[in-house]
């Protein structure tokens, strides 16, 4: 579509009375709509297992769009677009009555027979959706047709393979966007614009200038309800398979010969196949996992994981993961990417520090000083900026030096009004647009790396879990694994931007 141009769909949401419908999907459409960026002519079916009326389901939207900026009639006539279907996944009769919805929307609203199929509900449902969507019709459209998919894609790379094999029978690689939602954070593709357009860091993009690379996403939240989940997944399999290589791949790929969907995808591609493979004996040199116990914050005792619900008292599944990734090609040839992620920290943080080598001599030591490396900060959540860390004289007679640091900050003096992750993809996937969304070529080829992982500690029990206190930043093992290699992981707390 032209780069102006409103994009118009019928957006099918199966899953409409779940949790992430309510807290993402309407709120997102919504500033879609109150900016201006959708045409008048969308639609929203709602689908889900209850029973409710059109009229109960848009003042379900309306609730969920209350704390939104903009005037109560502008959220009427937003959610007089929303309409309700019950429905069963599993019976035919089912999607057929949903066919007639969306034929009789496709018209009223003048829509072009584009949809929108957005699965925002438990994964073992993907597959079977697709392909009813396929067998009764939904898909037979003059438009387009597009499959939304949030993690997890799969359980392990067989699985991930089963499943990609189920919707491929009813839509294209081109025609599925699998959301990953950091791809959405505006600092997260911000990577991209730091490296290739600014002549002062991509001639030191590589392992003659850069000595490591961290990537830290903490948070300070436990398990919460989601108990019975994380036990079947774990850190590794909910954060590193996803999010994590995700950041590293931008990190780390090669400039892309054009700024396009293919020629980006391809380049992370070559990333992932760079990653040396890390199984058997060499795992405990390469990863560390932990567990968190019981701990207090503000005088509040927070449960160790095993104390939580719907989690085995004796579980061996990990709540954290710090890791040294090596990639093997020339760029990064001896550079280590080290990786960490927890829940239960002592702050929620996702930032990336690339930290620069030391310069050849100092010409400092006779004033006793030890320089500072020279770092550059990515601060994707909760604040969103980039901090660039030098060293300046000290005022005064003497030529001693001090750290300094520059600053921009998304929140500072610049205003921007950062959009939601979940509203740049939405608008991205109607538009077509599926450069940050994740290709299966990159899934089964993370699953592949970590699956490698996952079957060491899966055949071995972990020696002392829970290994770190709640309202800390992980095991002790952690640190060691940076210690040995003459690195420290660079606190998250004394990083952050400043206000400009």
């Amino acid at each position: 579509m032209k780069q102006n141009e409103k994009p118009t769909a019928l957006i099918m949401i199966f899953g409409a009375t779940g949790d992430l419908a309510k807290r993402k999907l309407f709120p997102s459409i919504y500033r879609l709509y109150k900016k201006g960026k959708l045409s008048e002519n969308f639609a929203v079916v709602g689908v889900g297992r209850r029973t409710l009326t059109n009229e109960e389901f848009q003042q379900n939207v309306q609730k969920s769009v209350a704390n939104e900026n903009g005037e109560a009639t502008q959220r009427e006539q937003f959610s007089s677009h929303f309409y309700y279907h019950s429905h069963d996944v599993t019976d035919s009769s089912s999607y057929a009555e949903l066919k007639q919805l969306a034929e009789k929307l496709d018209h009223q609203y003048q829509l072009e027979g584009n949809r929108i199929f957005y699965l925002a509900m438990a994964p073992e449902f993907f597959g079977t959706i697709a392909i009813h969507l396929k067998e009764d019709g939904l898909t037979d459209v003059s438009g387009f047709k597009r499959l939304v998919i949030e993690k997890p894609f799969g359980h392990d790379l067989e699985s991930a393979k089963e499943l990609n094999k189920q919707i491929r029978q009813a839509f294209s690689e081109k025609e599925i966007y699998r959301i990953d939602h950091y791809l959405g954070k505006e600092m997260v593709q911000n990577i991209e614009v730091i490296r290739f357009a600014n002549a002062l860091f991509e001639p030191l993009w590589n392992n003659r200038y850069i000595s490591n690379i961290q990537v830290t996403s903490s948070e300070v939240l436990g398990v919460e309800e989601r108990g019975r989940y994380y036990e079947t997944s774990g850190a590794l399999r909910d954060m590193v398979q996803n999010h994590l290589l995700q950041m590293v791949a931008l990190l780390a790929m090669e400039p892309p010969i054009r700024l396009t969907t293919d020629e980006i995808r391809s380049e992370k591609v070559k990333v992932f196949r760079a990653f040396r493979p890390i199984e058997g004996k060499t795992v405990r040199e390469y990863f560390v996992r932990g567990q968190y116990g019981s701990g207090q914050v503000n005088g509040e005792d927070l449960p160790a994981y095993n104390n939580e619900p719907m989690v085995d008292k004796n579980s061996n599944t990990e709540t954290f993961v710090a890791g040294k990734l090596m990639i093997d090609n020339f760029r990064w040839a001896g550079v280590p990417f080290y990786i960490r992620t927890g829940k239960r920290m002592e702050s929620k943080s996702t930032k990336i520090v690339i930290q620069f080598k030391d310069i050849p001599m100092n010409l400092y030591y006779q004033t006793e000083e030890t320089l500072n490396p020279n770092l550059l900060v990515i601060h994707i959540q909760p604040e969103e900026g980039i901090t660039l860390h030098l060293n300046a004289k000290k005022s005064g007679q003497n030529m001693e030096t001090t750290p300094v640091k520059l600053n921009f900050a998304n929140k500072g003096i610049d205003g921007i009004n950062t959009p939601e992750a979940y509203e740049k993809l939405l608008f991205d996937c109607m538009r077509g647009d599926a450069t940050n969304f994740t290709h299966w070529d990159e899934v089964a080829l993370s699953w592949n790396f970590v699956d490698k992982i996952s079957a060491v500690w899966e055949s071995t029990k972990a020696e002392c879990f829970p290994n770190y206190e709640s309202n800390t930043m992980g095991p002790k093992e952690a640190d060691e694994l940076l210690e040995k290699d003459g690195f420290f992981w660079w606190p998250v707390s004394d990083l952050d931007v400043e206000s400009c």
